[in-house]
Formats: structure tokens, C-alpha cells, sequence
């Protein structure tokens, strides 16, 4: 083999691996990311590290196995489960079964026939947990129990995001070595959406005594992580966004079928006779919505008004509206994402806190009700909507209203995100140009002039 065949082969696969090399970090970043992120669908860009963590700590072993509290932590910024609540359930790896429960119940008890005197209060290898309701008798509640399932998100209400049970397991471990985890995790909030990974083992927890002087632990600690994702709880979104301005006459409304049309055959008109009937606004057990006649058929709607544009500030109506006529929303939330959000001066009838998931970024923020005054959002009618004012001062380097610069980025209402309209049928600024009668461009007058010379 000649030289020069040599040298040619060498540069040929010295330019095959300069090609492949970058190919082949793609490949290999993507398999760590996926080894990382295994639910990487669920991620939520604004609240990143948001998740419901269900703690077991095992208190005490009991002759044939343990005694344990279990607490469910909201730690979603802005995701809360509203009514009728979590839904939790496993599978028992062996033949466990629960003797008691405090704080919560099971749906079903099972099979228990082959227990004599004794019966265990579940027996099923699949069993599946509700909170108790409110106003349930003292010895069967436990704390930050028996809120029906409800739970807060933790931007909103951090004392409020937790909910908590004890619970006696039979015929199971009875040491650290002999216990088996639970498996199969399920959790609806109460509609589907929550994917949870497997149990952990993780270090004990550590208790202080009610003087602070004496620590205590569990005598062991597992945990399980359930992330949410829209795109599993719902094949549409669930809101849409309109928008409107002061220096517009145009209102840019929701998309057509933004949520999808599925009930567009059962909806109601607004001013149709049935709505007199009583019971109409009683919820279904499946939870089927009876939504309001509209274009886009969602059953919220998000609009966001530029009211007034002062020399330092500038003012945003904010409007939430509810088309069901079946389901009223407790503790609602409300996130936009808007680069003026670093600033805002004052929030009138909502209350705000601002959302920062990346520290050197400020540009999101969550809006709530005020409690007993307008944190319960009414089915969709004369009362079903609320709203609110924001002020804003302006940031001379970055404040317009061309292009679009003064409508949010991202809303997303109850934490799921909603469908914004097309960006180009937002409102734009009147065109100055057209001020005068005519007004010629250079390049028209250049060709004028070029004709002229020409003749």
C-alpha cells in the first residue's frame, strides 16, 4: 500500500471522527439526562423542583409489624389538589394488611374471611386511601387530617400543603431488615396527571419534644416522589387567554376549540331556561363538566387588559372568568410570566408573591385570592369571575409596547398552562406612519427621480 493511500485513509477517518464526535455527545448527554430525569415529561419549567413527597417514618414495631405516620407535603409552588381531594394508593409486596387507620380510610376493606376473632380493618394487596372529611369525631382524626383531600400549594399556604395519617400494618416486617417497602405508588389530585417513582430509603426523621430539649427519631424513614404533568392529565388545556388594549380597539380572543370541542355538544348557552332548574350546579360523580356556549370551550378563561400607560407606570386589568357550571375553584392560583413582574408596585384585590425558580431571573409571579373575599372563584354565571389591577413601573431599558413586549409569556391557572392566542393577532400600536395624507418611502422617490433623469 502506497504512502499516499495511507496518508489519504488517515485524514478520511481523522474527518470521520471530527463529524461523529459531536453526534456522539448528543448521544451520550441524552442518556444521562434520561437516566437523571426519568419523568421528564412532568418537568415544569417554572417551578422546577416542584413535587408532592409522601413520607413514611415507621414510629414503633408491633408484635407482627409496625406502626407508622404518613404525611403527604405539597411542595408545589403553585399546584394545589382541590376538592374532592387526593386519592392514594401501593401494592403490598407480601401479604401485609392494615389493622387500623387514624386520619384517612380505605375504600374498600377486602377479603377478610380467613382471619377468625381479629379482622383487619383492610385486607386488600391494593389498597387505596381517602382523607376523612371535616367534622369527623376527635377519635378518628390526626393531625392536618380530615380537610376531604384538599391540600394547599406551598406558595400559597405552606401550613395548609400537608396532610397526614397513622397507620397499623399486620402480618409484615418487624425490623429494618425484614420490613418491605410498599410498591406501585398511585396518586390522583384528584383527577389523573401524578406519575410516582419508586419508595427510597432515606435517614431516619428526627423529632424535637415540645420543649425543644429532647430529639427523638423514627425508627426508619422512606420516601416517594410523585411529580405532575399536564400532558397525562389532560389531552387540551383547561384555560385559554384573551387580551385587549387601551390603544386598540381590537380584543384578540381565545383560539377556536383551545381546548378542544369535545363538549361542544352538551355545552349550554348562557341565557338558556335549564339554568333556572334546580341542581344545576351540583357536581357529577365523574366529574363531567357542563360548560357554557363558547368558541374556544374552556372552562376558564384568562384576560389580560393594558388599561393605562402613565409617564413611570403602567396599569394591567387582570379578568378571571369560569364557563363550568358545575365546579367552583377554592384556592385558586394564577402564574404569569412577564419581564415586568421585577417591579411591580402594588396589587389590588389579589394577592402576589413573586416566583424566582431561577434566582438571577424575576420575570414570574403568582397571584391568589384574598381569603374570605375572593379566594373561592364561583361557577360560571353572573359571579363566576374575578379580577384585578397591577401596577407597574417601567424600566426605561426595556419598556415598550411594540411587538407585543406587554402581553405575558406564559399563564397558567390552578398550575395547569394555558393556550395563548397566535402572536400575530395580538393588538399592535397604531402606525404613526400614517399621520399624513402621503408619505413617500426613499426607495419611491429614488425611483422617481431615476425615471426622470432617464427620460
Amino acid at each position: 500500500m502506497s504512502k499516499e493511500r495511507i496518508s489519504f485513509e488517515g485524514k478520511n477517518y481523522s474527518h470521520r471522527c471530527q463529524l461523529l464526535f459531536p453526534l456522539a455527545k448528543i448521544v451520550f448527554f441524552a442518556v444521562v439526562l434520561s437516566s437523571i430525569l426519568p419523568n421528564a415529561d412532568a418537568f415544569d419549567p417554572l417551578d422546577p423542583f416542584g413535587n408532592i413527597t409522601i413520607k413514611w417514618d415507621v414510629m414503633s414495631w408491633t408484635p407482627d409489624g409496625y406502626l407508622a405516620v404518613v404525611a403527604m407535603h405539597n411542595f408545589q409552588m403553585y399546584r394545589h389538589i382541590m376538592s374532592p381531594g387526593w386519592t392514594l394508593g401501593w401494592n403490598w409486596p407480601k401479604k401485609e394488611v392494615i389493622w387500623s387507620i387514624v386520619g384517612a380510610e380505605t375504600t374498600e376493606q377486602g377479603d377478610c374471611s380467613k382471619f377468625k376473632g381479629n379482622v383487619p380493618y383492610c385486607c386488600k394487596k391494593d389498597p387505596v386511601l381517602v382523607d376523612l372529611l371535616p367534622g369527623v369525631p376527635y377519635n378518628q382524626q390526626f393531625s392536618n387530617c380530615c380537610k376531604g383531600g384538599v391540600l394547599a400549594s406551598w406558595g400559597e399556604d405552606p401550613s395548609e400543603s400537608v396532610s397526614s395519617f397513622q397507620i397499623s400494618v399486620g402480618l409484615a416486617g418487624t425490623s429494618n431488615k425484614t420490613v418491605k417497602l410498599p410498591k406501585n405508588f398511585t396518586l390522583l389530585g384528584p383527577g389523573p396527571g401524578y406519575t410516582c417513582g419508586p419508595a427510597k430509603i432515606v435517614p431516619s426523621t428526627v423529632f424535637l419534644s415540645p420543649d425543644h430539649r429532647r430529639k427523638t427519631q423514627a425508627m426508619m424513614t422512606w420516601n416517594v416522589t410523585c411529580t405532575y404533568s399536564q400532558f397525562l392529565a389532560s389531552k387540551y388545556p383547561k384555560c385559554c387567554v384573551s387580551f385587549s388594549t387601551f390603544y386598540n380597539d381590537t380584543i384578540t380572543s381565545c383560539p377556536s376549540c383551545a381546548c378542544g370541542c369535545s363538549h361542544k355538544h352538551n355545552c349550554i348557552m348562557g341565557d338558556d331556561e335549564k339554568l333556572k332548574k334546580k341542581g344545576i350546579n351540583t357536581p357529577r360523580k365523574d366529574n363531567e363538566p357542563l360548560l357554557q356556549c363558547t368558541h374556544h370551550m374552556c372552562p376558564i378563561r384568562v384576560h389580560w387588559h393594558v388599561k393605562l400607560n402613565y409617564k413611570d407606570y403602567w396599569r394591567v386589568k387582570i379578568a378571571i372568568t369560569n364557563f363550568n357550571y358545575r365546579l367552583n375553584h377554592t384556592q385558586w392560583t394564577l402564574v404569569l410570566q412577564h419581564p415586568n413582574l421585577n417591579n411591580v408596585t402594588q396589587v389590588f384585590s389579589f394577592n402576589y408573591k413573586p416566583l424566582a425558580p431561577y434566582q438571577s431571573i424575576n420575570d414570574t409571579g403568582m397571584f391568589y385570592g384574598m381569603k374570605f373575599y375572593n379566594d373561592l372563584l364561583m361557577e360560571a354565571g353572573p359571579s363566576g369571575n374575578v379580577q384585578s389591577e397591577v401596577l407597574m413601573q417601567k424600566d426605561k431599558n426595556t419598556f415598550t409596547l411594540k411587538s407585543g413586549w406587554g402581553f405575558p409569556r406564559r399563564v397558567y391557572f390552578n398550575g395547569d398552562e394555558c393556550k395563548l392566542p397566535p402572536p400575530d393577532s395580538y393588538p399592535i400600536l397604531p402606525n404613526s406612519a400614517e399621520k399624513g395624507p402621503f408619505k413617500f418611502s426613499s426607495t419611491a422617490i429614488c425611483t422617481i427621480l431615476i425615471i426622470f433623469v432617464t427620460w
